[in-house]
């Protein structure tokens, strides 16, 4: 199979006179001793972590098991994160190993978001905690994506041709070591990423968490969100076409934004949102 990139490695005339413009750079597998990917990770995951406590405390959420729950969402995201993407051939002899996998197979944000709600769900199961914690981890999740993100700006292919000038042209070693196309300008997907998980925190930190919602609503609508997105982006991101022009990402999501799209869809027909966007006057002058 080829990546999307790998259709279109010629430069045309309009990538031509892009990549006069576009960025030309490397990418930066370590800064200084430390790994790029894991250092940015990690600065996420303490991100959403800050978020988290401060999110808790202005809702109240004080309840020791909590942290019970966090640990969940840390293990089961880390788990998934390495391992979602280790079976990819029905016959199970051409997998990799899980050791392999574990070691050194591709890492799937998506697989990290699922491992993560099932991790939350069974430490709420082991606990007996009972209350949602949706709100609690949607902004803390989205800030935490924007900065985990700059690991894969400055370690992965870019994405796909574009002939626009703000695309990043790849130096020949690094697009050899990334097998890429050099002297191209490349849509640097991850940018656009960052720009959407930064747009969603905002949203969510100065808007949704603050309306009437049911509990947990707004993890709803930024994994709505950000599925819709994630599957028109992969058009761009020179991942590995899997089947009908659609990568494993896209598989995933055509099955899970139907289900997503359908329970808001329920929301709606109930007045969830309508009810959330009055103004808290019109709310206290609503009659009883």
């Amino acid at each position: 199979m080829r990546t999307r990139s790998a259709w279109c490695t010629a430069p045309t005339g309009a990538a031509r006179n892009a990549s006069s413009r576009a960025i030309l750079t490397p990418v930066y597998p370590f800064l200084g001793p430390i790994p790029t990917h894991g250092l940015f990770v990690g600065l996420g995951v303490l991100a959403a972590a800050v978020v988290f406590v401060l999110e808790a405390r202005r809702r109240g959420a004080r309840d020791e098991r909590l942290v019970f729950v966090v640990m969940g969402a840390l293990v089961g995201g880390a788990i998934l994160m390495r391992m979602g993407t280790w079976l990819q051939h029905v016959d199970l002899r051409e997998n990799a190993s899980i050791t392999e996998q574990w070691l050194y197979g591709n890492r799937s944000i998506l697989g990290g978001l699922f491992g993560a709600w099932a991790g939350v769900h069974v430490a709420k199961r082991l606990t007996g905690y009972r209350l949602r914690t949706g709100d609690l981890f949607a902004p803390a999740v989205a800030l935490g994506m924007a900065v985990g993100r700059v690991g894969c700006l400055l370690t992965e292919e870019p994405g796909t041709p574009t002939g626009h000038g703000w695309g990043i042209t790849l130096d020949a070693a690094t697009a050899h070591r990334l097998h890429a196309p050099a002297g191209v300008p490349l849509h640097p997907s991850f940018v656009y990423e960052i720009a959407f998980h930064l747009v969603a925190f905002l949203l969510l930190w100065f808007w949704l968490r603050r309306l009437d919602l049911p509990p947990g609503e707004t993890f709803t609508l930024y994994v709505a969100g950000y599925a819709l997105f994630r599957f028109l982006v992969e058009f761009v991101r020179g991942n590995e076409v899997a089947w009908e022009g659609l990568t494993r990402p896209q598989l995933v999501l055509a099955v899970t934004i139907p289900l997503l799209l359908a329970r808001i869809a329920w929301q709606v027909g109930r007045g969830v949102y309508a009810r959330a966007a009055a103004t808290p006057n019109d709310r206290a002058a609503s009659p009883v």
